[in-house]
């Protein structure tokens, strides 16, 4: 395998990878684990105040609450508990807190079989 470019870990991992190869990458990971959701989470372009998660590829159970969720990247990111962060479903809107994961996917998944998901704080939406 190739050094990894500083380059490519800007780009969004729609671009990192070709279509192909991610759609391939869900079959696999459904078929091994398939009581899990593969999840990309990455930090919003612009974003000034948060960390950056040590990886965005996530492989969550089903039946996890976004409340859950939202509280394990929270610790993942060792966020403050003044430090506001939402989570945005394929960059458009947030999701219910109350919906499970299996909820979310089903309703928000991508076309290759990921279910994207941006982080941002609150600055974000008057910018």
């Amino acid at each position: 395998m190739p050094p990894l470019d500083k380059s490519q870990l800007q780009k969004p991992f729609k671009q990192r990878k070709s279509f192909a190869t991610r759609k391939q990458e869900v079959a696999g990971i459904r078929t091994k684990f398939p009581n899990k959701i593969p999840v990309i989470i990455e930090r919003y372009q612009r974003e000034k105040y948060l960390p950056p998660l040590d990886k965005t590829k996530f492989l969550v159970p089903q039946e996890l609450t976004m409340t859950q969720f939202v509280t394990i990247i929270r610790n993942r990111m060792a966020l403050l508990p003044t430090q506001a962060f939402y989570l945005l479903i394929d960059s458009s809107g947030l999701a219910s807190m109350s919906l499970t994961m299996a909820q979310v996917y089903k309703d928000h998944k991508d076309e290759d079989g990921f279910l994207y998901m941006t982080y941002a704080s609150q600055e974000m939406f008057g910018r």
